[in-house]
């Protein structure tokens, strides 16, 4: 049977491409028939990530199949993937976050979790000293730097950087202007609806037993998102019921000044905001300097 390779539900840049770049490595390296797949609708910058390097969409599945050979990427928690994954047949993980736990195996498989911004990082490490074709370059290249906000991420290791750069020269690109076209199409959220902007690039967390859907969009125009709080606090409500949570908390990178601001609809959220980040919310935004980053700086202080 032919692997599938998928990240986790609402794939952003890292989901798509390191996907496509693990099943290439299956394929041409191990003579193993792979597949990479999507679980939902690419975001925006990773959409131009398959416009860019001209890749065909990834296939997207809601399920897998009992007993399927799968690979699992940039994730390692079971709330971030298809409800069956514990009856497919795990064949690896790849992940560059904190251990969840609740996943089961057929037997022993290849684990790489390591503390670096990417799994593409990861993958470049694992994958060795071997002809990559540019496409396969440029994938890696792209996810690294929006994984790391062009090195502007505290979850940037010198090891990411070095990785890029290498990348990058190889491929005559200049990281600046790079990643600014990257930014740019991360920043169009023109034609998403308020629902699906607070589902783009979110995960599911529990904090002390009370649900969040945790919304991050980084942009280098917060403004644009901004101009819509009013609605977008109004749409919370609803897709916290539809997706059976207590509250969606919404942050708003803001990639070039390096903040975050957290949309305040309730006393809820003004709580956590002061528990949290040590901050009194007296309206209904609140502005978080140097908060970029949801898995080192975000998840890990959420308090309620």
């Amino acid at each position: 049977m032919t692997t599938q390779v998928f990240g986790h539900k609402s794939p952003d840049t890292d989901s798509t491409g390191s996907p496509i770049i693990w099943a290439w490595y299956l394929n041409e390296v191990h003579g193993t028939a792979a597949e990479a797949k999507l679980l939902g609708e690419p975001n925006t910058e990773a959409a131009w990530l398959l416009e860019r390097w001209d890749l065909p969409k990834p296939a997207i599945i809601s399920d897998v199949e009992a007993g399927a050979p799968v690979v699992i990427v940039d994730t390692n928690n079971p709330a971030e993937l298809p409800a069956s994954i514990n009856d497919a047949d795990i064949r690896a993980i790849i992940d560059h976050h904190a251990l969840v736990g609740g996943l089961k195996t057929k037997g022993p498989i290849d684990i790489a979790i390591r503390p670096v911004a990417c799994t593409a990082t990861i993958m470049y490490d694992l994958m060795g000293d071997i002809d990559m074709p540019d496409w396969i370059k440029g994938t890696m290249l792209t996810c690294i730097l929006s994984d790391t906000l062009e090195f502007r991420s505290p979850t940037t290791t010198d090891h990411d950087k070095a990785v890029c750069v290498k990348l990058a020269a190889d491929l005559g690109i200049d990281i600046p202007s790079y990643a600014a076209e990257m930014f740019a199409a991360k920043s169009d959220v023109s034609s998403f609806a308020d629902a699906e902007l607070l589902r783009m690039d979110s995960k599911e967390y529990e904090v002390d037993g009370t649900k969040f859907r945790v919304s991050v969009l980084e942009t280098t125009s917060p403004a644009t998102v901004l101009d819509r709080k009013a609605s977008l606090m109004d749409t919370m409500t609803t897709v916290a019921s539809e997706d059976g949570v207590d509250q969606v908390l919404l942050f708003v990178v803001d990639i070039l000044n390096e903040e975050s601001t957290l949309l305040v609809p309730n006393d809820l959220v003004k709580s956590v905001a002061a528990k949290s980040f040590d901050v009194t919310a007296e309206g209904d935004a609140v502005v978080l300097p140097g908060v970029v980053s949801r898995k080192k700086q975000i998840i890990p202080n959420l308090k309620v």
